[in-house]
């Protein structure tokens, strides 16, 4: 009896607060566009932002997002240590990876056809025009910086003029070292968006949410802990 009034009201709080699309499942998105500036993103904190605008848009403003982007040089930052413990969820509620671990082996959700953008689209990839499936990370297939003297992450994401950034193919296919990484394919030939479009990029990233999957993901976990 208990169990079942508890669950009644946790179920009307839910109702109340607008559970209603799929889109509240989203904890990891593509971004559906470059914020202008090529890879200039006004460095982890302008991308930080960028992340939070697309995903108030998208309605699912509640959770705390990052872009997984590494930078190198003093203070170098891990794209893997920002983005939180997982599991992750695209738009349309589709776990895409459990954890850290899993989103950094042979065995993540991570397809075109998963990889999404805030509002639900696929992106372009290799064999659409124009390819889009350069992303932006600055990272290693572990997820951590480059410990190169090469720039690897457009002066940290502030450039859009000189320099190189390590990128994944969300398709995960292509050319470079490592064709079918989803964040350590090859280096950009520039940071221009110019230049980033001209190889196959439109200047997009990764965003994760820090603070779990959210909506009705977490209502499926209530639903489990208070049945008998």
């Amino acid at each position: 009896m208990i169990r079942a009034i508890s669950l009644s009201m946790i179920l009307l709080v839910f109702l109340t607060q607008g559970v209603s699309g799929q889109d509240e499942n989203m904890s990891f998105f593509i971004t559906s566009d470059n914020p202008g500036s090529g890879a200039d993103l006004g460095g982890l904190a302008g991308a930080d932002a960028y992340c939070e605008t697309l995903a108030d848009a998208a309605g699912v403003g509640d959770l705390t997002w990052r872009a997984y982007l590494s930078t190198t040089g003093p203070g170098s930052v891990n794209a893997r240590d920002r983005i939180g413990d997982g599991p992750w969820h695209n738009f349309e509620g589709t776990l895409v990876a459990r954890d850290v671990e899993h989103l950094h082996s042979n065995g993540p959700n991570l397809t075109k056809g998963t990889i999404l953008t805030e509002m639900g689209d696929e992106v372009n990839g290799r064999g659409d025009q124009p390819n889009m499936h350069d992303i932006l990370t600055g990272a290693l297939m572990n997820g951590n910086a480059s410990s190169s003297s090469d720039d690897t992450t457009c002066s940290n994401w502030t450039s859009s003029d000189e320099g190189s950034a390590l990128v994944g193919h969300h398709d995960r296919q292509g050319g470079g070292q490592n064709p079918s990484s989803f964040n350590s394919a090859h280096g950009s030939r520039g940071c221009s968006l110019e230049a980033l479009r001209g190889t196959g990029g439109d200047g997009r990233f990764y965003c994760f949410a820090t603070d779990g999957p959210g909506g009705l993901v977490q209502l499926r976990a209530v639903k489990e802990y208070v049945s008998p």
